[in-house]
């Protein structure tokens, strides 16, 4: 399935964002190759290293290889599997953010989390899981939308009379049936 067959024909930027998703899995396969060669620091060391701006160790630099071509593979396939994948990492990438702030200048800190991975995460999160709902989550899809059919599977057009239908479905006048 194609991502251009899960839209509208009309959106140019569904191509926008699964592109957009696959960038930012490429960046984080940068920031993990970049975060291995080196002098890198212990796999959990709480001080790290820093890199691109951010700061890495050897765990945070192979999750992010992990996650980077989790996201590549996703703006690969494209269609319904990477939507949910986008929505997924950039949900993880959020809760990664609390954690980060959570455990932010203590030992648990395992993967050398500063305030600017905490941002780092939180920004890049709402920003995949944007990509993962675009044409999924409006009060406006089109009725050709595959997410509106499947939320609307048992509702059926009421027949009968068309002054009934009308009252069951008020919208705009049919200037030729009246």
């Amino acid at each position: 399935m194609k991502l251009q067959d899960e839209l509208p024909v009309d959106h140019k930027l569904g191509q926008v964002y699964r592109f957009g998703a696959g960038l930012g899995g490429i960046f984080l396969v940068v920031f993990g190759i970049l975060g291995l060669t080196g002098s890198s620091p212990g796999t959990f060391d709480t001080t790290g290293k820093e890199v691109i701006g951010l700061s890495s160790n050897g765990a945070l630099s192979v999750l992010s290889l992990v996650a980077g071509g989790i996201l590549i593979i996703g703006a690969i396939i494209g269609g319904n599997i990477a939507s949910n994948i986008n929505m997924i990492m950039g949900l993880l990438f959020i809760l990664a953010g609390f954690v980060g702030l959570m455990v932010l200048d203590s030992s648990a800190n395992r993967l050398a989390f500063k305030i600017p991975n905490v941002l780092f995460s939180f920004i890049f999160g709402f920003v995949v899981v944007t990509f993962g709902m675009y044409g999924r989550v409006s009060s406006h899809l089109p009725k050709d939308n595959p997410y509106w059919k499947k939320r609307h599977a048992r509702e059926t057009m009421p027949s009968g009379p068309p002054t009934f239908v009308k009252i069951m479905r008020p919208g705009p006048p049919n200037p030729t049936g009246h």
